[in-house]
């Protein structure tokens, strides 16, 4: 008897704190505090963090940063109000480097560990870009654009700012040659290293200073980024000697500890290829390569290298779980550190890498900060907790990750998101989000927008289709020559899977997507008319009129093949708004106005024929001042509520209204309490 009365009190409390918890909404996704750059100390045993808070009364975000002890403790602001960004321990761990803007230029300023004021650096003609210090802490190198003379500067304002598209170092933009320089901390001397007309790209300082590696091209056209190379220059010589060859962006470039050999990431050592980037390691005299990742079959991150150059660890990503792996530079081996359901990011290591500085975060956990010992990297310490009220006060989806068959028999796997408690009655509505990229991937981290559908109630599924990373080569270049054919198929047969488990109401079914995923939800709604709303962001609707104005080299190396004046009927055939007359689904299209991954006219073409065939209800919001993300909070929300609003009233019949944004002295108020 007292066993039930126990269990009935404990069945009690849970129900109990369930019911004080409230679904989440678009404003607790704005109100939610976001990491930002974080780094930990050359000798482990401290932190600085950023942490972004919402301003909402400036319509933006503002990013302050914090020091706390290494095993957790005390956590104070460490720099005022001036704040700065791109924030660097030196590596002797005396001071931190930033950058602050003085007359809208980017310099550099230091800040002594011990305390005190930041206090100006760099003076430089024009704004310091990447940065790292020298191995001795003495010296800073930078790259910087070339800036105008006096009397280029004075023609420019006077009107003379006419743009030669193409011509370099212009692109479809103004551009600028760029070079290497080299500042001393103590002299405050700068030096010019680099020379001739180049724009730089990475690079990385030898640890003996001699040499510096860097990719760099010649010209600035919009998808010739393979005309890039790597170049070695030895400091004091004016020649750089040209180390590859080849039609393959590289990048991620490091030094060895014997000042002879790089680490570099490429997809391919020939040809730019459709494959997961793979770490490369190169003698610089004999320009001898090997490609050294190649027994790891993911989504390769962030590396770093051991002190004796023996060991390099990395963030890698294996269909939805991210891992720390290390890889063996003598023999290839590759062994998994961490073994978590989820995301574990590698953010910094300590200077002799016995020390991480690491983020997780899964489905049901937003992101946040730990640190471990790489003897033991299961027990962690967590630093920071940004987010309780996430855990403590909303209802938040139930998750699983699910296989299914697709219609050739190749395996997709992906995530289903369901309302808590939800039994399988196929009453639910359901939603299909579709992943940007084409080559990216839906991963076991947290995105709070699934918790706003469930707490709709939407079933949602997030399909990783062919062409998505992580799943190894062979499926990454499951779609080449087939986007929207193999990988709709792998939407639909999703769909179907769901249907046929009793999970929803095929009646009540809507469509999501952004980037790739709005250009293939435009193609999902020209193919079928099963779904009963579409919200298409930042796509791509006629391949044939975006070959000039945006990104081309994926389409025509790999996607569709060609250009449009070889491969014509290729190009229409897989553009949606070329199928508009077959659309049945009252669609919604978002887009930024400054948008030049995916120009904004695609979401005018595609709405504008929808608009004039008049078959389907349709609706263009067009976000000023943005890109190809929604940056300012009110566009944020705006984006949020009229998606929402959108398919709630096509896919459900319900004329949805928004939540009311508390103001500033409710939430004062509510504290208060």
């Amino acid at each position: 008897m007292k066993r039930i009365v126990l269990f009935l009190f404990f069945t009690f409390l849970v129900s109990s704190a369930f019911a004080q918890k409230r679904a989440m909404t678009t404003d607790d996704i704005l109100n939610m505090d976001r990491l930002s750059s974080s780094m930990i100390s050359p000798d482990g045993n401290s932190v600085i963090y950023g942490k972004s808070t919402l301003n909402w009364d400036d319509n933006k975000r503002d990013t302050k940063y914090y020091y706390i002890p290494a095993d957790s403790g005390a956590v104070y602001q460490y720099i005022g109000e001036d704040g700065g960004s791109d924030l660097k321990y030196s590596p002797d761990g005396k001071y931190i480097s930033l950058k602050r803007a003085v007359d809208e230029k980017q310099q550099l300023f230091l800040l002594p560990t011990t305390g005190g004021e930041a206090v100006q650096l760099t003076e430089h003609k024009n704004s310091v870009k990447s940065y790292e210090w020298s191995s001795d802490s003495k010296a800073i190198y930078f790259v910087s654009d070339v800036p105008r003379s006096k009397e280029e500067e004075k023609e420019y304002k006077a009107g003379y700012d006419q743009l030669f598209v193409d011509e370099p170092p212009h692109g479809q933009t103004e551009g600028s040659w760029s070079n290497i320089w080299k500042f001393n901390v103590e002299d405050k001397e700068e030096s010019k290293l680099t020379s001739g007309e180049l724009i730089v790209g990475s690079f990385s300082v030898s640890p003996n200073q001699e040499r510096i590696v860097y990719t760099a091209r010649f010209e600035n056209r919009r998808n010739q980024q393979y005309m890039s190379e790597i170049f070695l220059l030895e400091v004091g010589d004016s020649t750089a000697v040209q180390l590859t060859d080849n039609e393959v962006p590289e990048g991620g470039l490091n030094w060895l500890p014997d000042n002879q050999h790089i680490l570099y990431s490429a997809a391919h050592d020939e040809e730019w290829e459709l494959r997961q980037s793979k770490l490369w390691r190169m003698d610089v005299d004999s320009k001898e390569y090997e490609m050294i990742s190649g027994n790891f079959n993911g989504d390769m991150r962030s590396y770093y290298i051991s002190p004796d150059g023996s060991q390099v660890y990395f963030s890698g990503t294996v269909k939805t779980d991210t891992n720390i792996f290390s890889l063996n530079l003598e023999n290839g081996s590759v062994r998994r550190l961490t073994n978590r359901e989820g995301t574990v990011n590698i953010v910094d290591m300590n200077k002799s890498r016995d020390r991480v500085l690491l983020s997780f975060e899964d489905v049901q956990t937003p992101e946040d900060l730990y640190t471990a010992s790489m003897r033991n990297l299961s027990d962690q310490t967590r630093l920071t907790d940004l987010n309780p009220f996430v855990r403590d006060s909303l209802i938040l989806a139930d998750y699983d990750v699910v296989q299914w068959e697709s219609y050739d028999g190749l395996e997709i796997e992906g995530m289903k998101y369901m309302p808590q408690e939800l039994s399988q009655n196929s009453s639910a509505p359901f939603l299909l989000h579709i992943h940007g990229g084409p080559a990216g991937v839906f991963r076991n981290s947290f995105s709070p927008q699934y918790h706003v559908w469930a707490g709709l109630g939407y079933v949602q599924l997030a399909p990783n289709v062919r062409g998505s990373t992580a799943y190894g080569d062979e499926f990454l270049r499951g779609n080449m020559n087939d986007i929207g054919g193999g990988d709709y198929e792998d939407l639909m047969s999703g769909v179907d899977m769901l249907i046929d488990q009793n999970w929803i109401d095929d009646e009540h079914m809507a469509v999501r997507g952004w980037s790739y995923g709005g250009i293939l939800g435009g193609t999902t709604i020209t193919k079928t008319d099963r779904f009963k709303a579409a919200s298409l962001g930042a796509g791509v609707f006629d391949w044939t009129s975006e070959y000039a104005m945006g990104f081309n080299h994926d389409v025509r190396l790999w996607y569709i093949g060609g250009e449009p004046w070889t491969n014509a009927e290729e190009y229409r055939d897989r553009s949606a708004a070329m199928h508009a007359d077959d659309v049945t689904t009252p669609t919604l299209f978002l887009h930024g106005s400054r948008d030049r991954v995916d120009t904004p006219q695609q979401s005018l073409i595609f709405f504008t024929y929808l608009k004039d065939i008049g078959n389907v209800d349709t609706r263009y919001i067009e976000f000023q001042r943005e890109g190809h993300g929604i940056r300012e909070p009110r566009n944020q929300r705006v984006r949020d509520v009229e998606e929402i609003r959108w398919i709630q009233k096509y896919a459900r019949g319900i004329e949805w209204e928004p939540w009311e944004r508390k103001k500033k002295e409710d939430e004062n108020s509510d504290e208060e309490e």
